[in-house]
């Protein structure tokens, strides 16, 4: 199974749900749609009424962040698992480097995880190096620690998906190498074999990933789907990405 996730960041409101349809009804009549899901991850405003209008379509709908406590607290202005999961958000993303680079620490990221599964959400664990950890070679490194920092064996990984987001690369138009990427990826999945001691989860790639460059992702057979910031805001865009992916 493929994933084609799309994150809006910062962006949508209620009548934005016009793109959705449309990726929704490209989605519907693809021949290839059995090989794939479509995940969309909009602002915490538009999770509830969008996953009661897709909740019978195609689309699966989650949110790009949670709190890290259970359910209810007094902190202002959080949002928990429990929560979303009520609205009827399915998955969530974990550790995008934005909320990393606010201040979300490891501690934090492995509550968000054990509470977002133990709320029957998925969760997209977003990982990534940054321009001077690739300078100095770190990468491989810097990738172990994160996952080791968070994930546990305990952890059902079923309901575990990893995107692997350069930092240098999120929104730059820069992107690894395909042999590069190759070597991560493999790299990702051997960590996560010796975490889990099964077989890896699906492992993502994020990072100005376009119609165009989708088709040098696609020989790279380790790579299980995309996580798409800027290009899931237009469904042209993301159509795009899938029907180069399937040409």
């Amino acid at each position: 199974m493929r994933y084609f996730i799309g994150n809006w960041k910062m962006f949508g409101v209620p009548k934005s749900i016009s793109i959705l349809n449309k990726i929704n009804s490209y989605y519907s009549k693809d021949k290839n749609r059995n090989k794939y899901r479509v995940i969309i991850t909009p602002p915490y405003t538009l999770i509830e009424s969008y996953s009661k209008y897709f909740k019978n379509k195609k689309i699966l709908i989650g949110a790009q962040n949670c709190y890290q406590k259970e359910q209810f607290s007094s902190n202002t202005a959080a949002v928990s698992s429990y929560m979303l999961r009520s609205v009827g958000a399915k998955y969530t993303l974990v550790g995008h480097s934005d909320n990393r680079a606010e201040g979300d620490t490891d501690a934090m990221l492995k509550d968000k995880v054990r509470y977002a599964i133990k709320n029957n959400l998925k969760v997209v664990f977003c990982i990534g190096e940054n321009k001077l950890e690739k300078k100095n070679k770190k990468t491989l490194s810097v990738l172990k620690r994160q996952l080791a920092k968070v994930l546990e064996k305990k952890f059902n990984r079923n309901n575990i998906i990893i995107a692997y987001e350069p930092i240098w690369s999120i929104g730059t138009g820069k992107i690894p190498t395909a042999q590069d990427l190759k070597k991560t990826t493999i790299h990702i999945k051997k960590v996560l074999k010796g975490i889990f001691k099964k077989n890896s989860p699906a492992v993502l790639y994020g990072g100005s990933v376009d119609g165009n460059n989708v088709e040098m992702f696609k020989e790279i057979k380790e790579i299980d789907g995309f996580l798409i910031g800027g290009a899931s805001k237009t469904s042209k865009k993301f159509i795009d990405i899938i029907k180069n992916y399937y040409r």
